[in-house]
């Protein structure tokens, strides 16, 4: 909670005006308490949830009509109804009802021992970008091997094997996944955060865009306009959907966020070979098409 009464005081105490988002916040933020703050992760996460995949379910169904987001879909083959998709909606707000909401709920001391802090000032933009991109590296980093775990016999068999039930992703099937393992790779999402402790609203941001991200990486399309093809070493959709395609034998393809773990440590051979493949037959195919159109010239 702020430790001011109005923002004269707080402008004092910090020797400057407060700027207009300070002010907004001070106003927003003044009367609240940390733990209050805190929760409106449970009503981010349930927006999230709920409304990013709703695009994709779109463009799905529109697939029954029209073919013109075939070419984007990553297995064009595969199309879920919308019994489907609710199905797995359905399942997720289970989840997130018995597991996620009671455990944000619970784990606040957890956020008073790593002191995340509420109050002015408000952080730069600078800082927000550099803790972000050090809460992503984090957590892809230890992400990456609690997953492997996962693809052992035993972490597959009894824990992994449910959220691989989609061989295609969708959108909704991101957090689609045993209690247990929600748990365990909560894990990861909190170790930035407490190596680089930063403000509530950065600690918002962080929870929002690393399940936007997870929504796109399961969304089953690889669309070219996807401004996230910029980041470097971004895995995406296609290379994760690879990993879900070749289900609970995947060996490849670990990391959440980046790919530089998967090729530092060999566990993309898979995926290299699979593209390289596919790139030499469709360089074949093209060749063939040339050769059948000049001759159909000289007849």
């Amino acid at each position: 909670m702020i430790p001011y009464a109005t923002v004269e005081e707080a402008s004092i105490a910090l020797g400057r005006d407060l700027t207009w988002l300070e002010t907004l916040w001070f106003d927003y933020s003044a009367t609240k308490s940390d733990y209050y703050l805190y929760c409106h992760n449970i009503l981010f996460l349930f927006l999230i949830f709920s409304l990013v995949p709703l695009p994709l379910v779109f463009i799905e169904l529109s697939r029954s009509t029209s073919h013109w987001f075939d070419r984007y879909k990553i297995q064009p083959k595969v199309k879920n109804s919308s019994s489907d998709m609710f199905c797995c909606y359905k399942d997720v707000m289970k989840m997130f009802l018995l597991v996620v909401g009671p455990l944000q709920l619970v784990s606040y001391p957890s956020i008073q021992m790593i002191e995340i802090r509420s109050g002015l000032p408000l952080p730069s933009l600078m800082e927000i970008v550099a803790q972000l991109v050090v809460y992503f590296l984090v957590e892809d980093y230890t992400n990456y091997w609690v997953h492997r775990f996962f693809h052992c016999k035993w972490g597959y068999e009894k824990i992994h094997h449910i959220h691989h039930e989609y061989t295609a992703p969708i959108g909704y099937a991101a957090p689609y996944a045993h209690w247990a393992e929600v748990l365990l790779l909560g894990i990861p999402t909190f170790l930035g955060p407490a190596i680089a402790p930063g403000h509530m609203i950065t600690f918002w941001l962080w929870i929002a865009l690393r399940q936007i991200e997870a929504i796109e990486t399961h969304s089953g399309y690889d669309f070219p306009w996807t401004l996230t093809k910029y980041i470097p070493f971004y895995g995406g959709a296609e290379y994760h959907d690879y990993h879900h395609y070749v289900g609970g034998q995947s060996q490849s393809n670990f990391a959440s966020v980046f790919t530089y773990c998967d090729y530092i440590y060999g566990t993309d051979k898979g995926y290299r070979f699979q593209k390289k493949l596919l790139q030499q037959i469709k360089e074949s195919s093209k060749k063939s098409n040339k050769q059948i159109i000049r001759g159909e010239k000289f007849d």
